[in-house]
């Protein structure tokens, strides 16, 4: 059985920058877009400074929670994938900028990876119920979800489709901490927006990259079910429809959009993400499916400077 490797020496390197790594910290900041983006469309002004410290500070536990969590679940499959071989360092992954798996590598020990992640959680629950206490069920319930479909990989495909609940789960606190009562309506809107963003932008590169591991594995994911041409199909149909969905969801917004602004978000969609998701449906090369994750990551906060432009003016 080949030894495990590592991306970066654990030798020499700041222990706390293992714990960051189980985190995939610079993959989570990325992603505190989101719930911002999320809370500034729905209340259509800016929010108390408190609500704002508070929000900050709750979304990047929160964040830094769930991701170690994800890696916490799944360490006996990473240990497995690094005994095959797998899950070398992958130059250009935006997850793979600090070292992967830190747990499963043993550069970390499981109670010190699990301590780490509940007193994160437990700030995260903390400022939740600061905000509002509906948003603790919602972090609980994104927790769950987040462990369901790590336990799914070797079980069903469909388990793409809770990774697109979970990405979900952040900006729905994030709008419920703004506002007790949001509409409805602008909430499913949201949630179909980010959950074709989630499959296409973020699941199924994600999966490809790791495809060959996947297989060995008898792991049941997006590619290894119908194979490059129709996963890069799915990939791009679904970054289609979230640039379609997302104009819808500008027009439900309280701000006020005009076309210019519109106009302006659709250009961020389809650089960040039709593009690369149309290189990935041409080439169907996983050099392309990373290259389309990393792009896509940045979509959320491409989006949320553009909101925050839209605000400023309007003031």
């Amino acid at each position: 059985m080949a030894e495990p490797s590592t991306c970066t020496p654990v030798t020499g390197v700041a222990r706390i920058k293992l714990f960051w790594a189980l985190s995939r910290t610079p993959h989570g900041l990325l992603d505190m877009a989101t719930p911002a983006a999320a809370a500034l469309l729905w209340l259509g002004s800016f929010p108390s400074l408190e609500i704002i410290l508070i929000g900050l500070v709750t979304t990047f536990a929160g964040y830094t929670a769930v991701y170690a969590l994800n890696d916490l679940v799944d360490y006996r499959t990473d240990k497995e994938k690094l005994g095959h071989g797998g899950d070398r360092c992958q130059e250009g992954y935006l997850d793979a900028l600090m070292i992967r798996h830190p747990v499963a590598q043993g550069a970390l020990s499981l109670g010190e990876g699990l301590a780490w992640a509940l007193a994160w959680g437990f700030i995260a629950l903390v400022g939740a119920y600061l905000l509002n206490p509906v948003c603790v069920v919602i972090f609980l319930g994104g927790c769950l979800f987040e462990a369901v479909y790590c336990l799914l990989l070797k079980i069903t495909h469909f388990r793409t489709l809770v990774s697109g609940v979970v990405k979900n789960t952040g900006a729905l606190a994030a709008v419920y901490a703004v506002d007790a009562a949001p509409s409805i309506g602008f909430l499913a809107v949201m949630f179909l927006w980010l959950f074709l963003w989630e499959i296409g932008g973020q699941n199924v590169p994600a999966d490809w990259a790791d495809v060959e591991e996947d297989r060995r594995l008898g792991a049941r994911t997006i590619p290894v079910r119908f194979g490059f041409r129709r996963s890069s199909a799915i990939a791009f149909f679904t970054l289609a429809g979230a640039v379609a969905v997302n104009i819808a969801m500008l027009h439900l917004s309280r701000a006020d959009f005009n076309p210019i602004f519109i106009l302006a978000s659709f250009a961020i969609g389809v650089s960040l993400l039709l593009v690369p998701g149309w290189r990935l449906f041409q080439s169907r090369d996983r050099v392309d499916a990373m290259a389309l994750f990393n792009r896509a990551s940045y979509y959320p906060p491409a989006m949320l400077a553009l909101i925050v432009l839209r605000l400023v003016i309007t003031r």
